[in-house]
């Protein structure tokens, strides 16, 4: 069983960018989101597909079961969605054993930066770099299921952030 343990913060700066490691573009929809999971299908660099359900609600630690299916069927699949595409550029970032991403939205959501770290368990320590800012762990409307449903574009001040990243 797939279990996913993530914390989310904001960034505060452009002092990551130097040390990326590599990158890809990511565009995915949700086909459903309920109370108790999501489903999204993801596009990444237009050559590989996923299709993935989490549980909700989203907090520190969540089911996550993610399957490849061919980039043909994803995109026929986008066109079912809830909600408008979340586009992405993801930048990773590596820090001892883990590795942050960076994933700087596009679209409807440009202007917002978040960074997200995969921990191996829930009281893993990390440490946190100068440009990481405000932790939105179980923050909801951080979370790419609902930025579909409102982008961060109709977000009004002072929920909205300058950008930095």
């Amino acid at each position: 069983m797939g279990v996913e343990i993530e914390r989310k913060f904001l960034v505060r700066n452009s002092d990551w960018r130097p040390l990326i490691s590599s990158h890809s573009e990511i565009r995915q929809a949700y086909l459903d989101t309920t109370a108790e999971a999501s489903i999204r299908v993801r596009i990444r660099n237009n050559s590989t597909a996923t299709l993935t359900i989490k549980s909700r609600p989203s907090d520190l630690r969540r089911l996550e079961f993610e399957y490849p299916i061919p980039v043909l069927e994803a995109e026929a699949l986008v066109s079912l969605r809830q909600g408008s595409v979340v586009e992405k550029t993801r930048h990773l970032i590596p820090s001892g054993k883990l590795t942050w991403e960076v994933d700087v939205f596009l679209g409807e959501n440009d202007g917002l930066v978040i960074a997200e770290i995969e921990l191996p368990d829930e009281a893993h320590p990390i440490e946190r770099p100068d440009w990481i800012g405000a932790e939105v762990t179980g923050q909801a409307q951080y979370y790419n299921s609902s930025l579909a449903r409102r982008p961060y574009s109709l977000w009004q001040a002072p929920n909205r952030l300058e950008r930095h990243g």
